[in-house]
Order: structure tokens, then C-alpha cells, then sequence
């Protein structure tokens, strides 16, 4: 795949470098690289990417542009708010560079569509806010044998590696359980430094370029830890382990699962679905898990208002006969509630996709 006097011209810093040169640059050029998510942590990478020249990113997201993505989410713009991701991010990456082709999966990653999906790619940078997605890219990674350019993200805090390369560990080695639901606040429960994703997306991207090129030490076998609050880096070291379920010795998973089970997460439906339930008068009950003054500031008419905090001593106002459909911002509240109301009794408890978020 060579390269173009126009592409020679725009790469002409990366073929100064001799660890790249020209061969290096056409490399980059006939690779694909799959990037789960372009929110926090996509948008940087996939910038990066695109004008670093990779040839094909494959992008996964099936949600839309709000404006408070917007702070930390730069590859969308305000012009961009309620349009779908990935139509925002496609365009950002062809004022980049339109050297880069760009294949949509509007979609959510699941155990059904993993393989297929990731399987085209030579790459997978997962840049998820959630366990079971991550668990799911990590073995469909393992499972095909393509390296996991890894970061994740929380309030001050970042992490980054590559997992499910060579010899190297995957992300079962790190943690080979999922903490329990609702333990872990993600980013729009607990919130996040807006240039905190810029930094550990760009650590990313730094790892998937190496690995394309062959060139450099990268992260394997290394958990690179930031602390923006103090701007320190620190450094674990990882060893794959022997007895892993899916990258050991004697691998117990050799097929995709399922993750929200995996992680001890209720069954979920989606806020349309809830709305259409609404609309035809449906005989259920709606319970909003948020605080009075998040419910006050926009909530769902019909919705109870229980606090997480209230909910087990006021199991006792709830129908055991009905079905349950809990909410409340994001999704991962919600999850504990259902778990909580599932533990006591409950047979049908549904957790509302992505809280009133979505919902809006």
C-alpha cells in the first residue's frame, strides 16, 4: 500500500523518524484498528489515529452527543449535540485526515457480535466506562489473539496497558472478578477531570501506534497508573497468570459469556421500551433510586421516588407480584437497587439503560 505524494508530504515528520520512515508510515496506513467507544477516552485516540494515519478505524457506539459529554469529549462539537456519535465522530476524523476510512458499528458490543466484529481488526483499544463490556472485549481479544491497547478512567485517576499480547497478561489477570455492582461509581456518577481522558487516551494511542510498528517496550506486562490530582505516574507490574480462566495454562472460557451476568448485573431494557410500557398503560411500577434533589431538578412523572439509601426499609411498600423497573441517572445506582430488590424476593426487576440520562 503505498504511499501518496500528498500522504508523503503530510507524514513527512513521521518518515524523518527512523524507528517509522516510510515502510513505517505504510504499516500504519494498511492497519486496523478497532476503537470500542468515542466518548472520553475514543475521542482522544481517535484523533490521534486518524492523523497519525492509521488507514481504517473501526468505530463501536450506538449512543448520541449530549452537551455534558462536551467536557471532556472533544472530538464533538456543540453544533453536534443529539447527533449520534458516531456521525459526529466520522466527520471530526475526515476534516483530520479523509485518508482514513472509517466502518461504523452502531451497535452495543455484546457476546453475540464480538467475534465478528472484532475478528476484521489488528488492534482493540477499549476506551468503555463499564466491567462486563470490558471483560467482553478483553476475551473476544484473548480468544482471537489481537493485542488490547487498555485505559480506563475515574474522578483524578487513570490506567492504561496492553493486555492479550505475545505472552503478556490480559485484564482477568489484573482482575479476575468484577467488584460488585454498584461499587465502582462510573464517570457520570462520580465524575471526572475533562483532560483526565485526554492524557490516558493519548497513552493509548501512543501503545497502538507501537504496536502497529513493531517498535519501542510497550505496556505489556506493565499497569501504568496516573494521579493527575498530583501528577504523579507510577508503575505495577503484571504477569499473566497461569491459572487464568481464559489466557491460562488450561483456559475454562473458550466462548464469549454473558457479561452482565458475569458481573452480577440486572437484566436491563431500554428507555424507549419504558416509555412505549408508559404509553399503553402497562401495569408495572417505576422507581426512581435518585436523591430528592436530583428528582426535583428533572425526573419521570410516573416514577416512585426512593432513594438507594431508603430502599431496604421500604422493601416492605412494594408489590412482590409486579414487575419492577428501577432508574436512576446513569444505570449503575439502578443496578444495585435491583440487586438489592432481587436478594429480597423480588422475580422481576428490570433496570432502565442508561438512567434518566438516556431517558432524556
Amino acid at each position: 500500500m503505498n504511499l501518496t505524494p500528498e500522504e508523503l508530504h503530510r507524514y513527512s515528520r513521521h518518515t524523518l523518524l527512523p524507528e517509522v520512515g516510510v515502510a513505517g508510515q505504510e504499516k500504519l496506513k494498511q492497519a486496523k484498528v478497532l476503537l470500542v467507544g468515542t466518548g472520553g477516552l475514543g475521542s482522544p485516540l481517535a484523533l490521534y489515529l486518524a492523523a497519525a494515519g492509521v488507514g481504517t478505524l473501526g468505530l463501536v457506539d450506538y449512543d448520541t452527543v449530549d452537551a455534558s459529554n462536551l467536557q471532556r469529549q472533544v472530538i464533538h462539537g456543540t453544533s453536534d449535540i443529539g447527533r449520534r456519535k458516531l456521525d459526529s465522530a466520522a466527520d471530526a476524523i475526515a476534516e483530520l485526515n479523509p485518508n482514513v476510512a472509517v466502518v461504523r458499528h452502531e451497535m452495543a458490543l455484546n457476546s453475540a457480535n464480538a467475534l465478528d466484529i472484532v475478528r476484521e481488526y489488528d488492534v482493540v483499544a477499549d476506551g468503555t466506562d463499564n466491567f462486563p463490556t470490558r471483560y467482553l472485549v478483553n476475551d473476544a481479544c484473548v480468544l482471537l489473539g489481537k493485542p488490547n491497547a487498555y485505559g480506563s478512567i475515574f474522578r483524578f485517576e487513570g490506567q492504561a496497558s496492553v493486555f492479550a499480547y505475545e505472552d503478556g497478561p490480559c485484564y482477568r489477570c489484573l482482575y479476575p472478578e468484577p467488584p460488585p455492582p454498584g461499587l465502582v461509581p462510573s464517570c457520570a456518577e462520580g465524575g471526572v477531570l475533562g483532560i483526565l481522558p485526554g492524557v490516558v487516551g493519548l497513552i493509548q494511542a501512543t501503545e497502538v501506534v507501537k504496536l502497529i510498528l513493531g517498535i519501542g517496550e510497550t505496556l505489556k506486562g506493565r499497569l501504568l497508573l496516573y494521579d493527575a490530582l498530583n501528577m504523579r505516574f507510577r508503575e505495577l507490574k503484571l504477569r499473566r497468570n497461569p491459572e487464568c480462566p481464559v489466557c491460562g495454562d488450561n483456559p475454562s472460557v473458550t466462548k464469549l459469556v454473558d457479561y452482565h451476568q458475569f458481573c452480577g448485573m440486572p437484566t436491563e431494557i431500554a428507555p424507549s421500551e419504558v416509555r412505549a410500557k408508559l404509553s399503553r398503560g402497562d401495569d408495572f411500577v417505576l422507581i426512581d433510586v435518585r436523591e430528592p434533589h436530583e428528582h426535583q431538578a428533572r425526573n419521570i412523572p410516573q416514577a416512585l421516588l426512593i432513594p438507594l439509601g431508603t430502599l431496604p426499609r421500604r422493601v416492605a411498600e412494594l408489590d412482590r407480584s409486579k414487575q419492577i423497573i428501577i432508574h436512576c441517572k446513569s444505570g449503575m445506582r439502578s443496578a444495585t437497587a435491583c440487586n438489592l430488590l432481587r436478594e429480597s424476593g423480588f422475580p422481576n426487576v428490570l433496570n432502565m439503560r442508561g438512567g434518566i440520562d438516556s431517558w432524556l
